[in-house]
């Protein structure tokens, strides 16, 4: 048994110092789909925003688990933050082509993953009521 605590207090400081590195979060903003209301969450670096959204009950669904078979997790950036996203493929350019309110700053949030540039950004969700 004093095995076992040994090896916990020997790997605890290691596991809490890399859980900080882990956890550490940014600010991200989604946008209703009007355009009423805002809800800013603590977004984990390295997690895709579908997953942000998802996780903290943001209306977006994605309903294929970020597989890159449906544009359900469709997102809308400023032209500033766009520019400065990863590039996408030919893959996410064709399930965009199925998204309603598609805008030339469309993404789809399970291919953007969270890092510390994105701390504070403002995300649109694509209006719906067509």
């Amino acid at each position: 048994m004093s095995t076992s605590n040994n090896e916990d207090a020997t790997t605890a400081p290691v596991s809490s110092t890399s859980n900080s590195e882990v956890d550490a979060t940014i600010p991200v903003t989604f946008v209703s789909r009007d355009g009423s209301s805002s809800t800013t969450v603590n977004a984990k670096l390295g997690v895709d925003l579908m997953t942000v959204a998802v996780d903290n009950d943001i209306d977006l669904e994605g309903a294929c688990g970020g597989e890159l078979a449906c544009s359900t997790c469709h997102c809308i950036f400023d032209e500033e933050i766009y520019d400065s996203l990863p590039e996408k493929d030919e893959e996410e350019d064709d399930m965009l082509d199925l998204a309603l309110d598609l805008t030339d700053t469309s993404r789809l949030g399970c291919q953007i993953p969270v890092t510390k540039d994105l701390a504070g950004i403002k995300i649109r969700l694509p209006r719906d009521d067509y």
